[in-house]
């Protein structure tokens, strides 16, 4: 302690004297003491030592010295208030919705931009009540996000420091009104051009959108907002009423539930049919030494159909020698058209017949290709157009550049550059349809950067539009007819005469050749082949042929068709069946009380017409309460209606007709979250449950006792056995039908395809029927 108070002393000590040396200056000379005060607390050792020496020797000099002193002051001040300006170089702020899509979008803006992520909606109607102000023309009551308040003042924060603001939201009504609500939370003019959009995240398409900023379209913000309350309307009304009167958890939604009557619709379609036989012939036929095939048409030059077995006998009958005469050789040309490049819907169902994509995944995909990927030394690049659209549309310089491929790559007979391309009916046409930022990026070239999922995504869209931008195939076809005593058979054959966008597409089937013939040839029978079939009844729908059929309809748009799928699905309304859609029981008590209290929400040309109304709006047309309202109104009646019409259903717990094998209560029949099941009625004392097998309504082909019931493997995956087992053993992995083979008497069953369909074919292989999608 005793040093530290040394050391202490000898500071104070050393500390006095400097201050004394500072403070020894002349009063008398006034330039020098105004130049002393100027001058910061900072001075070094060896300045005040100069000015000592100078006050007190040369009074004269010392006077210069201060003045040069002073006048080179400001110098000394200048260098850091420049370095301190430079550091504080405003930068332009862009909002985008994706993090993914800001690193993209800020290399290639440069340093002058910093592009941030509003990650999605930031404000939005309040989950626990309406937030529809129905008294006062229908205003919504948003609040900011839960869970974005960090985000929000980090924003606001940003912006408060940008030299200016951008919003570039994605370029549709859901990213026009995300815009509108940031501009709202940070105090921006929507009149201001601060909005900016672009079809492809490329830096040509990105540096071109912010040459021309442009205002907000509230026209676009006031259709979204619309659709947004309509749907709030129709969920927060009927949802209530479906707790109430049938079970919690439900929800009914405008296109949600016509997917749903679809589906039932289908259903029950399926359940009245009723099999009809028919007969089919087909022979082998032979000119020289080259086989071809032909099938019946007729007789004495008109179609017959063959219904039951004695027609077939009829026709075999007429049939008494091995020679047929070819009465017509018909040779055509025939051209087939390249197909349009993808809209959403479309691209949704190739991805699921051809890669086997759900619709959520082939839109999650193509997000990530939209958002951009890295590719090498080439950077990152966002890799196709935006995914969500309903337009067939082309632009001018993708179709110059897609040009440009074809004729280097394959020839100029190949390219059909400047034709023109007709949208369908109704298309909003807001943007291109989906193809690939850079032709040149050819799914070969980039396939090492890319994983599993995103190239085959990928390559689908490259294909598709560059064969989209080629000419027709052309085909050589032949059709011939043959006869023998007024029994008529067709044969047809093709052959490619030039393959056209086909080079890069082929959907065609293979070539089917024939053997040249003329008029009046005689060829001879090879084999003739009469077969048994039953029409069958339609298919369930699939995800692809669903969204086909609302797209056609013109129920829902690009966005909707994979949250619709997805919601369904969710609230077990459906369950998926060898890629098909099945009601549940659930689905149908949902749909049977909407159809009766609610029939505009599930009436296809009502919902058209309304889909019709916003993209009213969107155009400027009409004003947005007023299409709430015309829809409100009488919804308004049906909802009072249902309130007190509506009987409560009791989902009632059925009784299963055993006992519990763990504490000997009699087993119900519950409906959970994923249906049926057995359950202890002893419940919660004993949570004993069991999965309720399904009977498919075909007595046991080996014991002809059992019923044959549905079952699933150890791995989940679906066999068929007798309901008698360990006493039967008969198992199957397709089902059987309740038909038996018309040549072996083997029971026949279902067979699933490639392609999503069925083919019904004897167990013992020696039958089938044809296939059906």
């Amino acid at each position: 302690m005793t040093i530290l108070y040394r050391k202490l002393a000898l500071y104070m000590v050393a500390t006095t004297s400097e201050e004394k040396a500072v403070t020894k200056t002349p009063v008398k000379k006034t330039a020098a003491k105004k130049a002393t005060a100027k001058k910061t607390t900072t001075k070094t050792a060896a300045t005040k030592t100069a000015a000592k020496a100078t006050s007190t020797k040369k009074p004269a000099v010392k006077k210069a010295a201060t003045k040069a002193a002073a006048a080179k002051k400001p110098t000394s001040v200048k260098k850091p208030a420049k370095k301190k300006a430079a550091s504080k170089i405003k930068k332009n702020l862009v909002i985008v919705e994706s993090p993914a899509k800001a690193k993209t979008i800020e290399k290639y803006l440069g340093r002058n931009y910093r592009v941030v992520a509003s990650v999605g909606h930031i404000r939005d109607l309040k989950k626990s009540t309406m937030s529809v102000d129905i008294e006062n023309d229908y205003e919504p009551q948003y609040i900011n996000i839960r869970g974005k308040g960090p985000l929000i003042n980090s924003l606001k924060k940003e912006a408060k420091n940008a030299k200016a603001v951008y919003l570039a939201s994605d370029p549709d009504r859901e990213g026009e009104a995300i815009s509108w609500h940031l501009a709202h939370i940070l105090g921006l003019d929507v009149h201001d051009k601060n909005r900016v959009v672009f079809n492809e995240i490329t830096k040509d398409a990105v540096k071109d959108a912010f040459k021309e900023p442009r205002s907000i379209d509230l026209d676009l913000v006031d259709a979204q907002q619309a659709r947004r309350i309509l749907d709030r309307l129709v969920g927060y009304s009927i949802s209530p009423i479906l707790w109430k009167k049938i079970k919690k958890g439900l929800s009914a939604g405008r296109v949600q539930s016509i997917a749903l009557k679809l589906i039932i619709d289908r259903e029950n379609e399926i359940n009245a049919f009723i099999p009809e036989e028919y007969w089919s012939i087909e022979g082998d036929f032979k000119k020289g030494t080259k086989k071809f095939p032909g099938s019946f048409y007729g007789l004495d030059g008109k179609k017959k159909k063959l219904e039951k077995n004695s027609d077939v006998l009829e026709v075999m009958a007429r049939l008494t020698s091995d020679d047929f005469t070819v009465d017509k050789v018909d040779k055509k040309e025939r051209r087939r058209n390249a197909p349009l490049p993808y809209t959403t819907s479309s691209l949704q169902q190739d991805s699921a017949n051809k890669i086997n994509f759900r619709a959520r995944k082939t839109m999650s995909v193509a997000q990530q290709l939209y958002e951009g990927i890295t590719l090498g030394p080439n950077g990152h690049q966002g890799l196709i157009t935006y995914m969500r659209t309903d337009s067939t549309r082309i632009s001018p310089v993708a179709q110059a550049a897609a040009a440009s491929y074809i004729v280097s790559t394959f020839g100029e007979a190949y390219s059909k550059h400047g034709s023109k391309v007709k949208n369908v009916a109704g298309a909003q046409d807001a943007h291109e349809a989906i193809r690939p930022s850079n032709v040149l990026n050819t799914p070969e070239n980039i396939a090492k950067y890319l994983d599993k999922d995103q190239l085959k995504l990928y390559r689908l869209i490259w294909n598709r539009f560059v064969a989209s931008q080629m000419t027709p195939a052309v085909f050589d076809t032949v059709k011939v007819n043959l006869s023998q005593n007024g029994v008529m058979f067709t044969s047809n054959g093709s052959q490619v005469k030039f393959d056209g966008y086909m080079a890069v597409y082929n959907d065609a089937d293979k070539n089917k050749m024939l053997p040249e013939m003329a008029a009046g040839d005689l060829v001879k029978k090879v084999s003739i082949k009469p077969e048994q079939h039953f029409t069958q009844p339609p298919a369930r729908y699939s995800e692809a042929t669903l969204i086909k059929i609302l797209e056609e309809i013109g129920v829902g748009r690009p966005s909707t068709y994979a949250p619709t799928l997805e919601t369904i699905q969710r609230r077990y309304y459906v369950k998926l069946s060898a890629k098909r859609f099945e009601p549940t029981e659930l689905g149908e008590i949902v749909n049977n009380m909407v159809v009766e209290f609610f029939p505009n929400i599930v009436n296809t040309a009502f919902t058209v017409e309304m889909e019709r109304s916003l993209d009213d709006v969107e155009h400027g047309s009409r004003q947005w309460v007023k299409v709430v309202d015309e829809f409100y109104r009488p919804f308004a009646l049906e909802l009072e209606k249902a309130e007190t019409e509506i009987e409560k259903i009791q989902i009632k717990d059925e009784p299963a007709g055993f006992d519990c094998d763990i504490c000997g209560h009699a087993m119900v029949i519950k409906l959970g979250k994923y249906g049926k099941f057995y359950a202890c009625s002893n419940f919660p004392d004993c949570r004993n449950t069991k999965a309720i097998v399904k009977e498919i309504g075909v007595i046991c082909p080996t014991c002809h006792e059992g019923q044959v019931i549905e079952r699933k493997s150890k791995r989940n995956r679906i066999f068929y056995g007798c309901a008698r087992y360990p006493d039967c053993e008969f198992t199957s992995w397709d089902k059987p039908i309740g038909r038996d083979c018309p040549k072996c008497n083997q029971f026949l069953v279902e067979k699933k395809v490639r392609g999503g369909g069925k083919q019904v074919v004897c167990s013992n292989g020696d039958y089938e029927e044809e296939k059906v999608k």
